[in-house]
């Protein structure tokens, strides 16, 4: 089997140089666009299908008003408190936020109160204190639900069999509109291994239009996996390292674990 993909895009083997200017974050963004553009035509489908989501985390203020002159209108983060402190500082731009991280009742308050978008509810518990918050402020909040396609133990997630019970509860939030689904794929150099988790999802996503025609968008790929999610099926794709840069701590600490 050949390569997972460019080896100028592997994350698991490349060292992206922080973007520092306006010009670096445009050609960094107007490359990724490329990529994703051509995957797209690879599969079939239109480039405007695939949505990419600039993900932010560890990257200060500074540099995120350059990424957004350099024409980022949405940011995608992991940690609540990281998301609420950037919105708060970037409130005078017009900034869409995702909160793509687990996320623990005690800071339903927050999501409720600043993000656009949530993509990772995978818990009644956690909708529940979601949609509360959101009815005692007004606000309606997109949500996809995250599904645990690699069977790891260290992430979150449901599992695949234990999606169509889930959504069924759903319906109980008013304020909660369930988009479709997110996942991490496997982290690994094996093509197939990687390929397998955004089929699954994929697979659930399809199942789930059979009673909600509504649950449309699968959210999978990252820097180094993007293009492979996009022949999959990914309608979003979260990017960060190869926009922003390398990042100084591994992946594992912005996605804790489930265990």
């Amino acid at each position: 089997m050949g390569p997972l993909y460019p080896a100028d895009t592997l994350t698991l083997m490349t060292s992206y140089p922080p973007a520092q200017t306006v010009g670096e974050f445009a050609a960094n963004l107007a490359a990724v666009r490329a990529r994703i553009d051509a995957a797209a035509t690879r599969a079939g489908r239109a480039p405007s299908d695939v949505r990419l989501l600039p993900v932010s985390k560890t990257v200060p203020q500074d540099r995120l008003r350059l990424a957004v002159a350099a024409g980022c209108t949405e940011l995608g983060e992991n940690k609540v408190q990281e998301a609420k402190r950037k919105s708060e500082e970037l409130a005078d731009l017009a900034v869409a936020w995702a909160v793509i991280g687990h996320l623990q009742t005690n800071k339903a308050k927050d999501v409720a109160a600043f993000a656009a978008e949530f993509q990772a509810l995978d818990s009644v518990r956690v909708a529940e204190a979601l949609d509360r918050r959101l009815q005692a402020a007004g606000r309606g909040l997109d949500v996809y639900v995250q599904v645990n396609t690699s069977a790891e133990e260290s992430k979150y997630g449901l599992s695949p069999g234990a999606v169509p019970d889930f959504l069924r509860e759903l319906p109980a939030f008013a304020s909660l509109r369930v988009r479709g689904f997110m996942t991490l794929a496997e982290f690994s150099a094996d093509e197939a291994r990687v390929r397998k988790c955004f089929r699954v999802l994929r697979r659930v996503r399809d199942r789930a239009l059979d009673v909600d025609s509504g649950l449309t968008e699968l959210s999978m790929g990252m820097s180094g996996d993007y293009e492979i999610a996009i022949e999959e099926g990914a309608t979003c794709v979260r990017v960060g390292q190869a926009i922003f840069g390398s990042r100084s701590l591994p992946d594992s600490h912005y996605w804790p674990t489930g265990g």
